[in-house]
């Protein structure tokens, strides 16, 4: 079955055509991404993002907007995840690299660059020089949503690209940014094995959930959970830990300050450590934290 929508029919997620059909036969991060630019599952959030891409914004009218779904960025054997509502209709639909671009991003890799984790504190362009240490940043839903809100529907569609880049990544520790990427992100890591604490963990800043894998059964092979991702063994404890996002909302107001943030990622590098790069983990010199 399919859909109709701005740029003709759009296969169904049981179509072999769609893009995401393949996310979870993936081998390996590249591939998944491969596919994943190439998604147009969405027609309200296809026609949005490529519109922004034409009409553009004033002061980036020389700019080839990227206007496609936005991949993960960061190393592909990261044992520090961070998951966070991310493409900004003029920041990463335009540059085409997770929250580089506008003022979340530029709020996020600043404390990542305090914290360690990054090579400088500046994203503004693809190409801009910027790595990445020991962390993974990707997004619940790939592509910029109008109003920054995309749907129910348009977040279960993108479910499957999340699950597999977790499971393909494999980290020990994972940041979540926002309630909507916490929302998103636990039945994924359900999805994934993870055994959820019941009643679910509500989202909070700071609160850190420690979860264990989902006891073997008939469908999942013994050895399952000890098997080779990235170079690393697979491991059975995985820490949640939730933080504001870095929206302009949050930052203006105080809610969410420079130094809550980077004492945050502090911590989940420290959780994320054990099997992971410990040369990439280890706080590196960077401001002072008031």
């Amino acid at each position: 079955m399919h859909e109709v929508g701005a740029n003709g029919p759009q296969p169904s997620a049981g179509d072999r055509g769609f893009p995401v059909f393949h996310a979870a036969r993936c081998g390996g991060l590249g591939e998944l991404d491969g596919h994943l630019i190439g998604c147009r599952a969405c027609p309200r959030l296809v026609a949005w993002r490529e519109k922004v891409a034409t009409t553009k914004r004033a002061g980036f009218q020389d700019w080839e907007y990227w206007g496609r779904p936005v991949p993960g960025f960061g190393p592909h054997d990261a044992p520090l995840a961070v998951v966070g509502l991310a493409p900004a209709a003029h920041g990463a639909n335009r540059t085409g690299r997770m929250f580089t671009g506008d003022a979340s991003g530029d709020f996020l890799f600043a404390a990542l660059h305090a914290a360690g984790l990054a090579s400088q504190p500046t994203a503004t362009a693809a190409d801009d020089g910027l790595e990445l240490y020991g962390v993974r940043v990707t997004s619940p839903v790939h592509c910029a949503p109008p109003a920054n809100k995309p749907t129910p529907a348009e977040r279960d569609t993108c479910r499957p690209w999340l699950a597999a880049e977790i499971t393909l990544l494999n980290p020990r520790a994972i940041v979540v940014l926002g309630g909507f990427g916490w929302q998103t992100l636990l039945p994924v890591l359900a999805d994934c094995g993870w055994r959820l604490p019941r009643p679910r963990p509500r989202f909070a800043h700071g609160n850190v959930v420690t979860l264990r894998r989902a006891e073997p059964d008939a469908a999942r092979p013994a050895d399952a959970g000890r098997s080779e991702h990235g170079g690393r063994a697979a491991h059975d404890e995985l820490h949640v830990i939730g933080c504001y996002h870095p929206s302009q909302r949050n930052t203006f107001t105080g809610r969410l300050t420079s130094p809550m943030l980077i004492d945050l990622l502090r911590q989940a590098a420290y959780l994320a450590g054990p099997g992971g790069r410990p040369d990439a983990l280890a706080p590196r010199p960077g401001p002072p934290i008031p």
